[in-house]
């Protein structure tokens, strides 16, 4: 039988689950690829921790460059994370024109440019499925399952860490600080939680996503984003009231010709599938003009999940090696070089949606008058009102559902409030999503 050739760098969590699944899985992956998979060298710092999974000492090594320079290696796994050294192990690489398999999300979405460009001249491919959605076959299928379709929008939970919080939050009605504690000692969020709950997780992953489902460069800076730290259980209980639960969503839309690309936290209607989906699943949901609405759920992170998207590409790798037709069947980016054009990006404050709003209000008579006139001036309109009872001595929770607004006019509008003198606190605003077939 033939064989396909691999080296692995990073022989971390998610190394040690590609490894264990060729292991369990190798008759089933050659009867399907029609070859065998052959693991001939895993680079490494560490040689010394235990995996949970054995492989012949001659294997390992610390030098990447035993990997990458070995002549017999077809296929080179990126799998140690960050920015450097891994950008410069895959640019070698594809140098050595050996083609590439990462998880690296956050790689893709600052560098990925310039990888995809370098991978184009020495005419080999650069496959990704796992750096969004872990699990989820979500990149091959915008490639491929959804090739005759113009995207309209993406809607997707893409950080599980975050969804786990939010979820714990609405459930059992704890406060953030706790259940990220929590979070982080069931090893669901890191020591530094940072990129996880303030969206940056997410919106690395939005970048990748809106190359491939609008066929645009975009910078990552770009990208608007917010997080999840500032989300209390009241605003939860209240939103609950109006029908919505929170989710911190990456969004990315068509409208009028421009893309709306934002990552932040978002009151969606309690009925939609994407507010059923708990703790660290992650879902993403697209819309496409002949398709319809798609929904794609599984484990977005997680040793074999993760494991799992990477063999995928490494037997779809192998499959072009097997038929003679590697580097570029499919391009990188889901279009061709020649069709990729920039799309400008609708800026923040043109952003049009509705909005919740808490105000701490003195309790006075004339309060919500003044603070609705404001709104009005600002050609802001409210759809809702709950006045709840006195909460601390002389100050009442005042919650509005708004209409459609302008993010820029909603900003005016609470400095105007702020400045009345009868508010207490920081106003807090949460923006809403209806509009999600």
């Amino acid at each position: 039988m033939k064989e396909i050739k691999v080296g692995l760098i990073g022989f971390g969590t998610v190394g040690a689950g590609v490894v264990k699944i060729l292991q369990k899985n190798s008759k089933l992956i050659e009867a399907r690829m029609g070859a065998k998979v052959v693991l001939k060298r895993i680079a490494d710092i560490d040689l010394k921790t235990d995996r949970g999974v054995k492989v012949k000492p001659g294997l390992l090594t610390q030098s990447a460059d035993e990997v990458i320079h070995d002549p017999e290696i077809a296929i080179v796994m990126e799998l140690i994370g960050g920015i450097e050294p891994a950008k410069t192990f895959i640019l070698r690489a594809i140098q050595n024109r050996k083609h590439v398999v990462t998880a690296n999300k956050a790689l893709l979405a600052l560098h990925g440019d310039e990888i995809f460009k370098m991978a184009q001249r020495y005419g080999v491919d650069v496959n990704f499925e796992a750096s969004v959605g872990g699990g989820i076959p979500l990149i091959r299928s915008i490639k491929e399952g959804l090739v005759a379709n113009r995207i309209q929008s993406i809607f997707g939970i893409l950080n599980g860490t975050s969804n786990y919080i939010l979820t714990k939050m609405t459930d059992e009605g704890k406060a953030f600080k706790d259940v990220l504690r929590e979070a982080q000692e069931k090893g669901y969020a890191e020591a530094d939680p940072t990129y996880d709950i303030e969206g940056i997780d997410a919106a690395h992953k939005l970048s990748i996503l809106i190359r491939l489902a609008f066929g645009t460069p975009i910078r990552f800076k770009d990208v608007f984003i917010g997080g999840i730290s500032e989300i209390t259980p009241l605003d939860i209980q209240f939103g609950k009231e109006f029908g919505y639960r929170i989710k911190l969503l990456a969004i990315a839309k068509i409208d009028n010709g421009k893309i709306e690309a934002r990552v932040h936290p978002t009151m969606i209607p309690e009925e939609h599938l994407l507010s059923t989906v708990g703790g660290v699943f992650n879902a993403i949901y697209i819309k496409g003009d002949a398709v319809g609405p798609t929904l794609f759920y599984g484990q977005g992170a997680g040793q074999m999940p993760t494991g799992s998207a990477v063999v995928g590409d490494l037997v779809e790798l192998g499959r072009n090696l097997l038929a003679g037709v590697e580097g570029r069947r499919v391009p990188s980016l889901s279009y061709q070089d020649s069709a990729i054009e920039k799309v400008s990006l609708k800026k923040m404050d043109d952003v049009v949606m509705p909005f919740y709003m808490r105000f701490s209000a003195l309790d006075r008579p004339g309060v919500l008058s003044k603070i609705s006139g404001i709104l009005g001036k600002n050609g802001i309109s409210i759809s809702a009102v709950i006045q709840k009872g006195r909460q601390v001595h002389g100050a009442v929770p005042v919650v509005m559902m708004t209409h459609e607004a302008r993010e820029k006019s909603v900003h005016q509008a609470l400095r105007e409030i702020e400045r009345l003198g009868v508010i207490l606190g920081k106003t807090v605003f949460i923006r809403v999503e209806n509009e999600l077939e």
